[in-house]
């Protein structure tokens, strides 16, 4: 099963934000969520610096800056 990948700085508080309203919607279709720091990765930073937080699942981005909760519904479903 893919996992939730979420592209985030530590320091940033939307990117706490947007975790804190994915985790129990992620629980609740028991899909994991894949913390990935872009500050550890000059590549991530490059390709990421000015958008996180942003939320992707198998390849494809469902959101950034804030959680869009019915789109993540919506992906996830199509795999239940």
């Amino acid at each position: 099963m893919p996992a939730l990948k979420l592209y985030g700085r530590a320091w940033c508080h939307l990117c706490e934000d947007l975790r804190a309203g994915l985790e129990p919607i992620a629980a609740e279709f028991g899909v994991p969520v894949e913390w990935i720091d872009i500050d550890t990765d000059p590549a991530l930073e490059a390709l990421y610096d000015e958008l996180v937080p942003v939320l992707l699942f198998d390849g494809v981005q469902l959101c950034h800056y804030r959680l869009d909760e019915s789109r993540v519904r919506q992906a996830l479903a199509a795999i239940a």
